[in-house]
């Protein structure tokens, strides 16, 4: 029962995303396979429409390119297999295997799901320069990358945790 609910919950998640055409679920036993499209379409709605569908917090962060504390959102210290999808638009964006622990205090990944679910662009806020994270089809500021992450991509993408919502399930294939 457990696993048709997340099934459904899937199915549901992946025609929001994509659209009925072009998300592929298929169930053998426990596993599940999420089959991405080869494109990602971009989503754009106005600010009042991302007002009404995003809690205040992770509009600040996503849209306002807002920054939570660190060891305060809910994601830091998750050490539960699945995937962290775009909290705005549900786009899967990284598998669990690839998180890590890089003591900052914020969800920090080494390697996205896909190269293109984000896009990256220059962040020169703070009197600084970094690389901003970016989802790839909304334009939601996930975090910033930084090239002092482990091997073997040597990046560490780090993430606000309101920026995310996680999909539990060790079983979770993704092509």
């Amino acid at each position: 029962m457990k696993s048709n609910w997340f099934l459904l919950t899937l199915c549901v998640t992946a025609q929001l995303i994509y659209g009925q055409e072009t998300a592929q679920v298929h169930q053998s036993g426990d596993a599940v396979k999420l089959e991405l499209p080869s494109a990602i379409n971009p989503l754009h709605l106005s600010d009042e429409e991302w007002k009404k569908k995003l809690d205040a917090e992770t509009y600040y962060i996503m849209r306002e390119r807002g920054t939570e504390r660190s060891f305060t959102g809910k994601y830091w210290d998750n050490h539960e297999n699945g995937i962290y999808i775009c909290n705005a638009c549900k786009l899967p964006l990284f598998k669990s295997e690839t998180k890590f622990e890089s003591g900052t205090g914020w969800p920090s990944f080494y390697d996205p799901l896909r190269k293109d679910v984000l896009s990256v662009a220059k962040d020169n806020s703070h009197g600084m320069t970094r690389n901003e994270v970016l989802c790839a089809r909304c334009k939601g500021h996930l975090g910033h990358v930084f090239d002092d992450g482990p091997k073997p991509t040597g990046l560490r993408y780090c993430m606000n945790s309101a920026a995310l919502e996680f999909i539990p399930n060790g079983k979770l294939k993704l092509k």
